[in-house]
């Protein structure tokens, strides 16, 4: 995959110097530009993952206009603006023009430096395979804005190109394949194999020809040599899925197998060098496992050096509509259909449910939906019969705060005064309680400070 890509058009030499050398620290390429319509004649002619915009004192609300065109073009790049003539009317403009970071004044390098690290690690980007053929961008598939999410994909970003083993966890249906696999296709690896272990699924007779392999002659019917799994992953990364479900005596072959970086084949007389990545994941609770000595606390110790906690649906609840989106236009493909996306009344029923079985269970549901050829707009009436029962017997329960926020702010289409009626709040209240619980519209983020 190559480098990102920065434009920087800053007029201010000062300002210019140290956007330079903060920028460098992040090991992107850089590209130069000057004025607006010289930023957007460069897109065209050299495509970035991220602008930085520094304009005159007096040409900021301007800029905001160049901003406005970029997104429009290309929704996904982040900018970062830094202004010398900072006004709170400003920073506002900024924030409903598409501005990611947004500097008040001169920022020092390590803030500089910080801020391109964060937008480039949560910002898919395009990779090319060997065949010359554009592959998915690396994250594109976790889907979301919120605060959990945006800080798991700056977390991936440091922790992939690393080669250290990482353990996901997680409730079932959260993504945490998803995450083994970003991690994998941005690390050093990613041209090499990423072979996935189902830990619950393979018989304990079989754990040591399915992980390590057989010599030919290793017992009746190995008519052949077979490499394992592991020795498969070689030079890749290789997941172990479910870890938690592993019998003490496989998590006693694994732990050797890690330690020494070496197997030995079933059948064999000599040690075979292991040169794999470890990414593990499980929805169970190893901490409690080891209370119970039922998982082997040295593993666990082994394993748990980067540590990527996956948050179950109903705590980024602000996130379902931007997946409701992403899965719609892939079951419109799938389909070859034309849904447009879901009635209001709809939208407010999928954010109140709990969905105990997360995303993996949203994609379900509007799998569900499509087998039934829905109309172009989905209703209520729209959703499995099944779906809509459960709904029935649920809604009579009282709502928390956060998700009546939520579902008044997509109602509106996050209008603060059509929300602070629809609740009964005042514009204060609802500011506050949108600070609190950390909601902000796909799509905008708040000032730096």
């Amino acid at each position: 995959m190559r480098a990102p890509r920065v434009m920087i058009a800053v007029s201010d030499p000062g300002v210019l110097s140290s956007v330079r050398l903060a920028v460098a620290r992040s090991g992107v390429e850089i590209v130069e530009s000057t004025g607006g319509a010289g930023v957007l004649k460069s897109l065209d002619v050299s495509p970035s993952d991220l602008i930085v915009i520094a304009p005159p004192r007096t040409e900021s609300w301007a800029w905001l206009e160049t901003a406005r065109e970029v997104r429009q073009r290309n929704a996904g790049i982040p900018i970062i603006l830094i202004t010398l003539d900072s006004s709170e009317h400003l920073a506002v403009a900024a924030l409903k023009s598409g501005i990611s970071d947004y500097f008040s004044s001169a920022p020092t390098v390590g803030d500089m430096s910080a801020s391109v690290d964060r937008l480039l690690a949560a910002t898919p980007r395009r990779r090319t395979s060997t065949s010359g053929r554009p592959e998915p961008a690396d994250g594109s598939c976790l889907v979301g804005a919120s605060p959990q999410i945006r800080e798991i994909k700056a977390y991936v970003g440091k922790v992939a190109p690393t080669d250290s083993n990482v353990l996901i966890t997680g409730e079932t249906g959260t993504g945490k394949e998803l995450i083994a696999q970003m991690i994998h296709r941005q690390s050093p690896r990613g041209d090499r194999a990423l072979v996935s272990i189902n830990c619950a699924a393979i018989p304990e007779a079989l754990l040591e020809s399915e992980l390590f392999g057989y010599e030919r002659g290793a017992f009746t019917g190995a008519q052949a040599l077979k490499e394992g799994k592991l020795k498969a992953a070689s030079g890749g990364s290789a997941f172990f899925d479910e870890i938690g479900d592993m019998s003490a005596h496989a998590q006693a072959k694994i732990l050797r197998a890690l330690e020494s970086r070496e197997i030995q084949r079933l059948g064999g007389t000599r040690s075979v060098p292991l040169d794999v990545r470890v990414i593990a994941a499980t929805n169970q609770e190893l901490e409690r496992l080891i209370a119970e000595q039922k998982f082997r606390s040295d593993l666990y110790f082994r394993l748990n050096v980067a540590r990527i906690q996956l948050p179950p649906l109903r705590e980024r609840k602000e996130d379902i509509p931007l997946l409701l989106d992403h899965y719609l236009a892939d079951m419109n493909r799938r389909f070859g259909r034309d849904v447009d996306g879901f009635t209001e009344e709809a939208i407010a029923l999928l954010l109140e449910y709990d969905w105990p079985g997360n995303v993996r269970e949203l994609k379900n549901l509007l799998e569900a939906v499509f087998l039934n050829l829905p109309p172009r707009r989905i209703s209520a009436v729209d959703l499995p019969p099944s779906f809509r029962k459960h709904l029935r017997e649920t809604t009579g329960l009282p709502q928390d705060e956060r998700a009546r926020l939520l579902a008044a702010l997509y109602a509106t289409n996050w209008n603060k005064s059509l929300t602070a009626e629809k609740l009964q709040w005042s514009r204060m209240t609802v500011y506050r309680k949108m600070a609190k619980y950390h909601l902000v519209a796909s799509g905008q983020a708040h000032p730096a400070r």
